[in-house]
């Protein structure tokens, strides 16, 4: 699809009603500064609550965040980016997978406060990086974390979670509940391939639903929780934290950013190659959105943000654009963390059903790091590149450890260092000594 500049138009005008307001013809698309009638605009903004709400609410669950606080940073955070991003491009910012690993280890203590420091100083990373591309432009982002990178560290952030899947960092996971934790993954993939469509996208909710409903009924689930949701109230605040700053936490954690810039720079991508218009002069409008985000979470008790593949999805499917649709999403995650009783209703998931559900999303994790290399055509016949990405993963799936002091880098953040100084460093060699090899073209011959 060719690529048209946005209209200009009023930085906060009203969105205009596409078509008749009940229909979208075939080819067409509801643009960002459009929308359906409000009855329609509604649904789909709940159909963007539904998508984002299976991956938001785990991620504070394995990391021992409160569910409601994230889920009402994660509104919050939608609208906040609507507004730096002046309403022109559609996100849901939901939960980051990428911050999982490294808040992990940073609260190993079981103190929140330092993850919440590290992932406020990741915020701001981001949000500079931000204004830097609004001015100077986003070719050195290209240049600085080309596909080979990129894939290397989604990839080994996923295999990184591994062990997180089978022990839940402790005595949860699979190995906690067996029995659950196959039903749950077995449901998730039945789901997948039985469902069509939207419905096919929910699958990992689903199977979480499905697992959940067997632990309630051989006595899974955990006293203590179902006692908490008993008491929640419907209605109250947040359970709110107060972040701390430690060089340890902030070390563990700042290598996420690179993760974020990536997915918000994709995600941008995506947005215009589906609605036909070019929207790069909003990317770092984008990166300084989530970044301001993600400080508002961390500064609340709230996970890290991104920009969701979850939300692209539902986008692709009814082919409605409209930052509209975003807005009633954010306004209902709101909603939904201020009540108690949802929190709390989250907490009882057990740890099989969390064992089973992350052996799915950390393998999907590790995967989506395969598919970029796949899309972007990422030549391994180049050794530079292959061993960037050999290096790179295998220091992270194996959780290297380098101690320095009182400071410990661990494997996604010596795994996201070797990717880019393996790259940059043999690739410059490689000039200077006139080793480059010439790049493949298309692929190899059958044999």
């Amino acid at each position: 699809m060719t690529q048209s500049p946005t209209p200009t138009r009023p930085r906060w005008s009203p969105w205009t009603v596409h078509g008749d307001g009940r229909t979208v013809r075939s080819g067409d698309v509801v643009h960002p500064d459009e929308r359906l009638s409000w009855p329609r605009t509604l649904g789909v903004g709940v159909q963007h609550v539904v998508a984002m709400f299976g991956a938001t609410f785990t991620v504070p669950l394995i990391t021992g965040f409160p569910p409601a606080t994230t889920l009402f940073f994660s509104g919050l955070g939608t609208l906040l980016f609507l507004v730096i991003t002046g309403n022109r491009l559609p996100s849901y910012l939901g939960s980051s997978f990428a911050f999982i690993a490294p808040v992990l280890a940073a609260k190993a203590g079981g103190d929140i406060g330092p993850a919440l420091g590290g992932i406020v100083v990741a915020g701001v990373a981001l949000a500079l990086v931000g204004l830097v591309v609004q001015f100077a432009g986003a070719g050195w982002i290209n240049r600085l974390m080309p596909p080979v990178v990129t894939g290397a560290i989604v990839m080994l952030i996923g295999l990184n979670l591994a062990p997180v899947a089978w022990d839940g960092g402790g005595d949860g996971g699979v190995k906690a509940q067996p029995l659950i934790a196959v039903v749950t993954l077995t449901a998730i993939l039945l789901f997948t391939v039985l469902f069509r469509g939207f419905l096919a996208r929910l699958s990992v909710l689903l199977g979480v639903l499905a697992g959940w409903l067997l632990a309630a009924l051989t006595g899974g689930l955990a006293p203590e929780a179902v006692t908490g949701l008993r008491e929640a109230a419907w209605i109250g605040l947040p359970e709110f934290h107060t972040p701390s700053f430690s060089l340890r936490a902030v070390v563990l954690i700042i290598p996420v950013v690179l993760v974020l810039i990536a997915e918000n720079a994709g995600h941008v991508k995506a947005v215009a190659a589906t609605t036909g218009r070019n929207l790069d002069r909003d990317m770092g409008k984008a990166f300084m959105g989530d970044g301001l985000a993600t400080v508002l979470a961390g500064s609340g008790g709230g996970s890290g943000t991104t920009t969701y593949a979850e939300n692209i999805g539902v986008m692709a499917a009814t082919r409605v654009y409209s930052t509209a649709a975003y807005w009633v999403a954010g306004v209902a995650a709101v909603l939904l963390g201020l009540s108690p009783k949802i929190g709390a209703l989250i907490l009882t998931v057990p740890a099989g059903v969390l064992g089973g559900a992350t052996t799915a999303l950390y393998g999907l994790i590790a995967i989506l790091g395969a598919r970029i290399w796949l899309d972007n055509r990422v030549d391994f016949h180049d050794p530079v590149n292959l061993l960037t990405a050999a290096v790179a993963v295998i220091i992270g799936a194996a959780d290297y450890t380098l101690t320095a002091g009182d400071l410990s880098f661990h494997g996604i953040a010596l795994g996201t260092a070797a990717a880019l100084l393996v790259y940059h460093g043999m690739r410059a060699i490689a000039r200077l000594r006139g080793t480059t090899p010439p790049t493949r073209q298309g692929p190899e011959p059958e044999l």
